[in-house]
């Protein structure tokens, strides 16, 4: 993959790691999937390869990518799921062809079919969107700390209290800013805070 684009966030739950494609929401953000081949290649790394990819299929992933974060936002604050985002992924789930298959290791895989489409990819993403957005999931869904980020992730620690979509990322970075701030404070006692 080239070195041009920014490396993907990758996590366990595909349906808010796609939502990661975008990071970095309220401050200067970050698109990881800038063109339609670089879909191509978030989709191979997370399993659901594709063919091709043309720009209104990058159109379609990005408004699905859109919907999913405002409707994973919406759920974390429980408040009322945005309408037009529930068509889109509603749509989306509906439009693909994938079948869950089960590995000899006990996993449960997707397989696309076999003239792979990015639709068909979509469709598993919107799925399990649905499924942590509906609560079938055991987890919760919250937002990132970082107030540039504000990602909506799917919280599976034990205790339900993680703070960021990712701790190499974001709760490094506020690690790191209160490590200064500490710093700064004792090299100037007496400075107003």
């Amino acid at each position: 993959m080239s070195a041009a684009f920014p490396d993907f966030r990758l996590g366990k739950v595909l349906a808010t790691s796609f939502t990661g494609t975008l990071s970095e929401r309220h401050g200067d953000a970050v698109e990881r999937i800038p063109t339609p081949q670089r879909l191509v290649d978030w989709l191979t790394v997370n399993g659901l390869a594709v063919d091709s990819c043309t720009t209104a299929q990058l159109e379609l992933a990005r408004e699905l990518r859109e919907s999913i974060h405002a409707a994973a936002t919406a759920a974390a604050i429980q408040d009322a799921l945005p309408a037009s985002a529930v068509h889109v992924i509603n749509d989306c789930s509906a439009q693909g062809r994938a079948a869950a298959i089960l590995t000899p290791d006990g996993q449960r895989q997707w397989r696309l079919g076999s003239a792979s489409r990015v639709e068909d990819a979509l469709s598993v993403i919107a799925a399990d969107a649905i499924s942590i957005i509906a609560g079938e999931r055991d987890g919760k869904l919250a937002l990132c700390a970082s107030p540039t980020c504000q990602a909506a992730f799917f919280d599976t620690s034990q205790s339900r209290t993680r703070r960021w979509c990712d701790m190499n990322t974001c709760g490094n970075r506020q690690k790191k800013a209160r490590f200064h701030a500490s710093a700064s404070r004792r090299k100037n006692p007496g400075s107003a805070e």
